[in-house]
């Protein structure tokens, strides 16, 4: 079964949701581009969207301080799915930005260390949280362009992947 719009949407690689119930809940934009509150079976919730990638049909949404990966799929990618091919074209990611202003907290990783796609690379503190920044894919650590403690604006480049 899928909603009107034919999407499925996946969150983490955990939950699926095919039937998207924005009837059942009131959505404010707020602030800056990209933040939200909701209000849904009475309770509140602060949503900003912290990456986006539409070429990939993902992003990064950051709900009540915790951050989520949420892939979108229409009738075309299952199909493609069930068959057991793929349309996802692969580009390699060799440089990590922040995605916002903020200190770095901790960094995890060191150059010539090995990581696979999800491992944890450095923490950026910002707005009192601690944010894990992951490796999009498998590969070397090249270069680290920050150091620990540092301040780093968004759009820096904080790591570089070989």
């Amino acid at each position: 079964m899928t909603n009107e719009s034919g999407y499925t949407l996946s969150v983490d690689e955990r939950f699926e949701f095919q039937e998207l119930p924005s009837e059942q809940m009131d959505i404010l934009a707020i602030g800056e581009k990209g933040q939200f509150h909701i209000l849904k079976d009475h309770r509140s919730y602060h949503a900003e969207i912290v990456e986006l990638d539409l070429a990939a049909k993902r992003c990064v949404v950051k709900v009540n301080g915790k951050t989520h990966e949420v892939t979108i799929a229409d009738a075309y990618d299952r199909l493609v799915k069930d068959m057991g091919l793929s349309t996802v074209v692969q580009h390699k990611i060799n440089a990590i930005h922040a995605p916002m202003p903020g200190l770095v907290f901790e960094i995890v990783v060191q150059p010539g260390d090995e990581v696979q796609k999800g491992d944890p690379l450095l923490i950026l503190e910002a707005m009192k949280m601690e944010n894990v920044l992951k490796s999009p894919s498998d590969g070397v650590i090249k270069n680290i362009c920050v150091e620990k403690g540092a301040p780093v604006e968004k759009g820096q480049l904080l790591v570089e992947l070989a």
